[in-house]
């Protein structure tokens, strides 16, 4: 459905009132202090991949409840030492696929850790782990126990991204003081929760966030998974008070304006999935409430002319170098 967003110069001065609950940290605070109550790591056996340039374990980490996580570890084959990490999240319907289907980062010299995503797979990427706890709400992974804030999915896949950054830690050949956390779309969402949460992150790549400014996201955008919740509601129309409360716990701009780390983001103007705004939302507000003296360093790239794939390749090359300007990654080419 077209959808009239704001002009670029009103988007970079788009700071909207985003509903945050009173107990925000309380919520969050208590949810994490349970999942780190257990050991991370649950097991961590090498996976070959035919690529004699990158190696590769199949890893399973505790998250929310002590749910069993999959992730894939990579890194450049036969490289040594401590090197930077960066955990990456999967967009909505996909799981962590095959481990040699994302190679970006461990070919540029950095270990990778990408997590699976519970209970979506099968939509648009294979994965290999389960969301156990069905409550009350719609059929899809968007309204998912969504009448609650303590039952909602995305308590459960944040959660689930947090412990990925102390599994990676926990993993040999990472240097835990230079971990980035990145994703798109829906992994967007949550490399920004995550900004929100782990107080120490070396940087934070979020591109197309989803679950931004997410009260008004949910009145624009008719396609999954905004769709979902709309069409969810328009059923359930006595459901909208209990809806808005339990998105007001996940609202990728709460996170950012709790943020530290140096961000950098990706937006297509022409975006009918995560409308532009909301991802603007989330980036100009990006450590206003984080108590530092100086604002975290972020920076933005716009792509006019596309939609929800915004720059693809050109942006992944920005990333890489901006990246590597603040992560320094092992030369795996045998350079001097």
């Amino acid at each position: 459905m077209p959808y009239s967003d704001p002009a670029l110069d009103e988007l970079a001065r788009y700071v909207p009132t985003v509903a945050e609950p009173a107990d925000f940290d309380r919520f969050w605070r208590n949810t994490l202090a349970e999942a780190a109550s257990r050991p991370v790591l649950v097991d961590v056996r090498p996976e070959p991949t035919d690529l004699p340039l990158l190696d590769s374990w199949d890893v399973t980490f505790a998250g929310f409840g002590g749910d069993p996580v999959r992730a894939w570890y990579t890194r450049p084959a036969g490289v040594p030492g401590p090197l930077p990490a960066v955990v990456e999240y999967a967009g909505y319907g996909r799981g962590r696929g095959l481990p040699h289907e994302r190679l970006t980062w461990p070919v540029a010299g950095y270990a990778h850790l990408l997590m699976d995503n519970r209970g979506q797979a099968g939509q648009h990427g294979a994965g290999d782990t389960a969301d156990p706890h069905g409550r009350p709400g719609g059929p899809w992974p968007a309204t998912s126990g969504i009448l609650d804030p303590h039952d909602y999915h995305y308590r459960r896949l944040i959660t689930d991204a947090v412990r990925a950054v102390d599994a990676v830690r926990a993993l040999p050949g990472v240097d835990a003081d230079r971990i980035a956390v990145v994703g798109n779309s829906q992994g967007g969402g949550l490399a920004l929760a995550v900004a929100g949460l782990v107080d120490d992150l070396a940087a934070v790549l979020a591109t197309a966030p989803f679950l931004c400014d997410v009260q008004r996201a949910i009145t624009l955008s008719d396609v999954s998974p905004y769709g979902e919740i709309g069409r969810y509601l328009a059923v359930h129309r006595e459901a909208e008070d209990a809806v808005r409360h339990t998105l007001s716990y996940v609202d990728g701009v709460t996170f950012a304006r709790r943020a530290t780390a140096p961000a950098h983001f990706g937006i297509g103007l022409r975006d009918t999935v995560c409308p532009p705004s909301t991802g603007f939302a989330a980036y100009n507000q990006y450590g206003a409430a984080a108590g530092q003296p100086v604002a975290p360093e972020r920076e933005m790239h716009v792509y006019p002319f596309n939609g929800h794939e915004g720059g693809e390749a050109v942006h992944v090359r920005r990333q890489l170098r901006w990246l590597a300007a603040r992560l320094a990654p092992t030369d795996t080419t045998g350079r001097d």
